[in-house]
């Protein structure tokens, strides 16, 4: 088997006391020789540069995301159908009381993960609503495969609470762990930076769950990412990222005034 047989009550039980929000950590989540066959078929930063879509903006940077299935090595690809299997999706059912999942064909968000040296992810919540499905975000699943990571590199996941004050769990991206969380309007998470000094990108594969219908006592309106800065960051928060916003402003201006020339001649 891809996945390794786990504990379902034990993980249940770590879910849903978890805090800021419910969550759950795995080690050792796939079968050793499994993961080291997904390890050694992903692609490099550049090759995945090539074939996927780079974030390069101040909240999220040097970040590249492949979610075509169909450019997928062998190996991923059977990973991303292990975590859509129906007995898989059974086990998250039991582990979070979720009834009716689904997992994404699409991978909008997810699929192969490599974020080079000096990249970053800021504390967001996800958006919480596949317009094209019509069906509700739920749940995010997150298998690390970087060989060797140590602390020091960055890249840690941390797990925020709703006020983003306080970081109540920070997950390095270990070989084979596995981080499992409830998506709500609450679930504050980020990426640190990964270091310069990183030797290698960090590597995850991220698949997301879904429902058709939103949780019990959804009031809220369907959201992109909504994105925070942390307590410390006070220049990006009131210079850099308003920079950037004023920036992308006046590109689209530039552009939308552009095209209306071009049709007024």
């Amino acid at each position: 088997m891809s996945i390794r047989p786990f504990d379902r009550d034990a993980r249940k039980h770590e879910f849903h006391s978890a805090a800021p929000f419910p969550h759950v950590v795995i080690d050792d989540f796939l079968d050793p020789d499994f993961a080291r066959e997904v390890v050694a078929a992903y692609p490099t930063f550049e090759q995945a540069r090539e074939q996927g879509f780079e974030f390069d903006f101040v909240r999220e940077r040097r970040k590249i995301q492949i979610s075509d299935r169909a450019r997928f090595p062998e190996p991923v690809a059977r990973l991303n159908d292990a975590l859509a299997s129906p007995e898989f999706i059974e086990d998250l059912v039991y582990i979070t009381g979720i009834e009716n999942l689904e997992s994404d064909p699409s991978l909008g968000g997810g699929g192969i993960h490599v974020t080079g040296p000096g990249g970053r992810l800021d504390v967001h919540v996800d958006f919480n609503y596949n317009e094209e499905r019509d069906v509700y975000r739920r749940l995010n699943l997150l298998v690390y495969l970087n060989p060797r990571w140590e602390e020091s590199w960055g890249g840690q996941v941390d797990l925020w609470d709703r006020d983003v004050r306080e970081c109540h769990q920070s997950v390095l991206p270990v070989l084979n762990r596995c981080v499992l969380f409830q998506t709500s309007e609450i679930s504050y998470h980020g990426v640190r930076p990964v270091s310069a000094d990183a030797p290698a990108p960090r590597q995850s594969f991220a698949t997301y769950y879904y429902t058709k219908d939103p949780a019990a006592g959804w009031d809220a309106e369907p959201h992109s990412t909504i994105f925070r800065t942390r307590p410390n960051e006070r220049l990006r928060r009131h210079l850099i990222i308003p920079a950037e916003r004023l920036y992308l402003q006046g590109r689209r201006f530039v552009r939308a005034l552009a095209n209306s020339l071009r049709g007024s001649g």
